[in-house]
């Protein structure tokens, strides 16, 4: 099998295109499946609820002891999303390979999404003091989103040819901010509501998170369905997790320049992360805003991200997809130095914020995927994605450990939340250093017109 083939998943001529469209389509939805996770669970929901959670555990100082470790109750949502990492720095590099080097995705994608809906699932049974179970279930449902996304991450260059890629990553981070806009409305209405359905504020909160879990299981269908496997020619068996990570390292060694723009994208996606799982906590302990106050601003992030990502898609067209992202750093640092002086209680001022997030959120994501896409040698989408996935979707660990110290040296989540600025300019610095026109010659593909 040809290499275009392998890299468009389509053949030439009118069926091939409608194919391809289709197959795009499906792939669009998978986003709206796992993104009402992202957006309800780790951004909303979570964060506050397992910080009460772990709140109603701690001891008179304020501190709970997993395995016997003193940690701070409020830190120990971020504790527990930098620990997440840690199990997907074992399993991503291993199911990447073993996904290119077998050709079947579409079995492993499944595994992990519905590993992930079930543990999302299970939040239903978080209340009273369980905060182990709350972290545990946490770090699970963290770590198989991850894979799973890793895995469809990497079917972008297999059916997008390299001048549609832009679009067609944006559509699919367009449709994932719908899909939470949508599921973020309907748990607002039962959220402030709950007195009205004849529910405590704790079991609202615990049907909107196992909610999350059964739309992901239900939605995940339609990509599963669409989504073709592409056999390749057998090679060597995978390696052990870190062994096959430190591999992809090596090999990224020899593309010099995918590897600065993946260090660059690991940088400034960290601060990005990290400010979307942790944006709820700062918001409720910092500025002592309310649950439902919380809500709308996330749901005004995902109504803009929607037109975030298709405008910014535009504008990469015209400008191409680095200046574009160099475009969102700043915006972001701005975004973010500004949040650092939030007055308390004053919610429009915390509305005015999320807008400010929602406008760059979809589009420097959505731009950074399909930028690296054109980066990654053909063959080796899936394990080129393992390294990728390892920051997005609050699967960074440097952001919240971070954040998570900030706080507990200082006390201050105004303090944690300006810690991270630090990320978008070193990201903006090393991101304006990569040649990215050669980096794609270098990895053995076509060069776009406007990158």
């Amino acid at each position: 099998m040809g290499t275009d083939t392998l890299r468009t998943g389509a053949a030439d001529g009118a069926d091939g295109a409608a194919e391809r469209r289709r197959e795009q389509r499906g792939w669009y939805f998978y986003d709206w499946a796992c993104s009402v996770y992202s957006t309800s669970v780790l951004t909303v929901f979570l964060g506050p609820y397992l910080t009460s959670v772990a709140e109603s555990a701690a001891d008179a100082d304020g501190y709970v002891h997993p395995l016997g470790i003193p940690v701070r109750a409020g830190s120990f949502f971020a504790y527990s999303v930098s620990l997440s990492v840690i199990v997907a720095v074992l399993v991503m590099p291993l199911v990447g390979a073993a996904a290119d080097r077998s050709g079947r995705k579409k079995p492993l994608l499944a595994a992990a999404a519905y590993t992930g809906a079930a543990a999302t699932t299970g939040m239903f049974f978080l209340d009273g003091d369980r905060y182990l179970l709350g972290g545990l279930l946490l770090v699970v449902a963290n770590a198989a989103q991850s894979v799973a996304m890793m895995l469809y991450n990497s079917y972008l260059p297999q059916i997008a040819p390299p001048e549609e890629r832009d679009a067609v990553s944006s559509r699919g981070w367009a449709f994932g901010y719908a899909a939470g806009s949508l599921v973020l409305v309907v748990n607002l209405v039962l959220y402030t509501g709950h007195d009205s359905f004849g529910l405590s504020e704790s079991a609202a909160v615990r049907i909107c998170l196992a909610s999350a879990g059964l739309w992901w299981g239900a939605f995940a269908l339609i990509p599963l369905r669409r989504l073709r496997d592409r056999r390749t020619a057998a090679r060597e068996a995978a390696l052990p997790g870190f062994r096959q990570l430190a591999a992809t390292v090596r090999d990224m060694r020899r593309r010099p320049l995918t590897l600065a723009f993946l260090l660059a994208y690991l940088v400034y996606n960290d601060g990005i992360q990290t400010v979307i799982s942790q944006a709820s906590v700062y918001g409720s302990e910092e500025l002592g805003l309310g649950q439902s106050t919380l809500i709308v601003a996330v749901l005004l992030v995902q109504v803009l991200a929607v037109a975030g990502a298709l405008a910014l898609g535009r504008l990469a067209r015209r400008y191409g997809a680095k200046r574009t992202i160099l475009g969102s750093l700043v915006a972001w640092t701005v975004t973010l130095a500004a949040g650092y002086f939030l007055p308390a209680g004053a919610p429009v001022w915390f509305f005015v914020l999320a807008a400010g997030i929602g406008l760059v959120l979809g589009g420097s994501q959505a731009l950074s995927r399909s930028l690296f896409s054109h980066l990654v040698p053909p063959g080796k989408e899936a394990e080129y994605f393992s390294a990728y996935e390892l920051s997005d979707r609050g699967m960074s660990w440097l952001g919240p450990l971070l954040f998570g110290l900030t706080y507990q040296l200082t006390g201050s989540y105004r303090d944690a939340i300006i810690s991270l600025v630090a990320f978008f300019l070193i990201g903006f610095v090393l991101l304006a250093r990569v040649p990215v026109r050669r980096a794609i010659g270098d990895a053995g593909n076509p060069v776009p017109e406007r990158i």
